[in-house]
């Protein structure tokens, strides 16, 4: 009875291992069903979107993209300064034919603001042939010389122009301009006591000194006295005043505070030199009592008539 119940019972362990068995390989197999179920599924949906991303471009290309019905025919440029729309369509690197709506409008944005003459610049599309440019000209208000070297060695005296927030760049070449240069445009003070080394096209100026002095210059054009005087030069290198050098040959010094009072009194003491024959030598606005002033005899340095006013680049718009 022993043995019986001894290999009876072998038997029952043998049947346990072979249904565990029998169950893990089911288990195995049904595991690896699924898992081949959702590869199949997976890669399905990765097949099918790289379709339909292939049909929708393929059919953007085709309707859109590379439709010559949307071919560029016309670029309209639109600018408030002087530079000739031929100029700045060669700057904007457009060409004929294009398509309007595949070209990179922040390319040609880009290309256009990286011009040095050129403040912003706005692109826009106008379906279904025409791109549209706006321009905005940075406008110079001085000029400052500068010695820069040559590639061959040596050094060269650079004219640079700066407009009122101390932008530097280079003159505007005759060729480029939609009008004639005429020698009153390019009238502009002459700035002295710059480091040189910060003159660099397209880069500003962040120098109190000069900040001052381009505000001066645009105050000096909406003052009277721009039609009395010429403002021939300004330098900066005297820490916390300016000096200035007009074509009538009188030196005014100016504080860097209160810009519009100097001219004002700058006006009452012309006006007042006037009255007696006397034409203004030196004057001093930096002290605000007792303003030292030395005065010439009005037939040695005669007075001059008003001077024509420049008008403002800012008004006209070149379409």
């Amino acid at each position: 009875m022993f043995f019986k119940s001894k290999t009876k019972n072998r038997r029952l362990q043998r049947r346990r291992v072979l249904d565990v068995k029998i169950r893990t390989d089911q288990i195995r197999k049904r595991r690896m069903r699924f898992s081949a179920i959702a590869l199949a599924v997976s890669f399905g949906t990765v097949f099918g979107l790289y379709i339909l991303w292939r049909t929708g471009n393929w059919a953007l290309n085709t309707v859109l993209y590379k439709n010559k019905a949307f071919a560029i025919q016309q670029v309209e440029v639109q600018t408030d300064g002087v530079i000739s729309l031929d100029q700045l369509r060669r700057w904007a690197s457009v060409k004929p034919g294009e398509n309007l709506l595949a070209l990179d409008l922040t390319r040609v944005k880009r290309d256009l603001e990286l011009v040095p003459l050129i403040q912003s610049a706005a692109v826009e599309r106008v379906l279904p042939h025409t791109l549209r440019v706006r321009v905005t000209e940075r406008e110079p208000i001085a000029q400052v010389y500068a010695p820069q070297p040559r590639a061959s060695g040596g050094y060269d005296m650079t004219l640079f122009h700066l407009d009122g927030d101390g932008y530097v760049m280079l003159p505007l070449d005759p060729r480029q301009r939609a009008t004639p240069l005429l020698e009153r445009d390019e009238h502009f003070p002459l700035i002295g006591g710059l480091n040189a080394a910060e003159l660099r096209p397209s880069r500003r100026i962040d120098s109190p000194q000069l900040r001052a002095a381009l505000q001066l210059i645009s105050l000096f054009e909406q003052s009277p006295m721009s039609g009395l005087m010429d403002l021939q030069r300004i330098d900066v290198s005297s820490p916390g005043i300016l000096q200035i050098t007009t074509g009538q040959g009188s030196e005014i010094t100016f504080s860097m505070n209160d810009l519009e009072q100097q001219l004002r009194r700058w006006n009452e003491i012309y006006e007042q030199g006037k009255k007696f024959n006397k034409g203004i030598a030196s004057l001093d606005l930096a002290v605000t009592n007792n303003i030292p002033a030395r005065w010439i005899e009005a037939g040695v340095s005669p007075f001059n008539p008003p001077k024509p006013i420049k008008p403002s680049r800012t008004k006209k718009k070149n379409v």
